[in-house]
This record gives structure tokens, C-alpha cells and sequence, in this order.
């Protein structure tokens, strides 16, 4: 499948059923991080959740198990996030889709980066600093 490079974000949800209409709820955190407006039309594409036997499953598996939710993310993948908290060892912290965590060393809270992410675990990733915004 091909993705554009229009893309703003990507989450997943599920479909209510609201009597007369369907509703696919947008996390709050992609109107904060300001990847969409709320009150404006965007273009919206469904994609079905791909079964680990079916013929559309992940054919790397080496660092995703296939049970459960899939991380948001992709080895190689550039992001934009903003540093919600500090780890630890210091390592800034963002969350994306999902409230997934993403550890970026070298970032400071508040910060909005651009990232590489670099490794991609079931339930974090981390990635390094590319550019950071002005």
C-alpha cells in the first residue's frame, strides 16, 4: 500500500454506531500536537486491521510480536513530537498515537523535534533528533 505525503496522522479507532450515523472519534492529542484543526474537512481513508494469517500481515516480525495492537511506528520513520516529560536516565519523552511513549535522548521538555526513529519495540520506541523547530 502506498501512503501519501500528504499524511497528517494516523491512529486507530473504532467505528461507533450513533444510530444514524457512524463516527470515528480523532484523539485529542493530534488536535494539541496540531497536526489537524478542529472544525476543519479533512480527507479520511479506512484501512482494515490485517490478521497475523492473512495475506496483508507485516512480513518483518522480528521486532513486533503480531498479537495486539502494533506500535505506531517504523524503524526509519521521521516524526514530528513534542517532549511531554523526562525519563529516568533524562531521555526526553513524547507520546503519539495511542499514548505510545517514543524516548528521545538529548531533548529537553517542551521542545517540539523532528525525529528518526531508530528502534521500535511492542510498547516504546526511540528515536533521535534530526531537526529541531524554531
Amino acid at each position: 500500500m502506498e501512503i501519501s505525503d500528504r499524511l497528517l496522522c494516523l491512529f486507530s479507532a473504532e467505528v461507533t454506531d450513533d444510530g444514524d450515523t457512524y463516527t470515528v472519534e480523532v484523539p485529542r492529542r493530534e488536535i494539541e500536537t496540531g497536526s489537524i484543526e478542529a472544525g476543519k474537512t479533512y480527507r479520511v481513508a479506512l484501512i482494515s486491521q490485517a490478521t497475523p494469517d492473512s495475506d496483508t500481515a507485516p512480513q518483518n516480525e522480528e521486532h513486533v510480536p503480531t498479537d495486539g495492537p502494533q506500535p505506531p511506528v517504523e524503524p526509519g520513520e521521521f516524526r514530528y513530537v513534542e517532549i511531554e516529560d523526562l525519563g529516568k536516565q533524562g531521555d526526553g519523552i513524547a507520546r503519539v498515537e495511542r499514548g505510545y511513549v517514543i524516548i528521545v535522548p538529548d531533548a529537553e521538555v517542551g521542545e517540539r523535534v523532528k525525529i528518526e526513529v531508530t528502534e521500535v519495540k511492542s510498547n516504546f520506541a526511540v528515536g533521535e533528533i534530526v531537526d529541531e523547530e524554531i
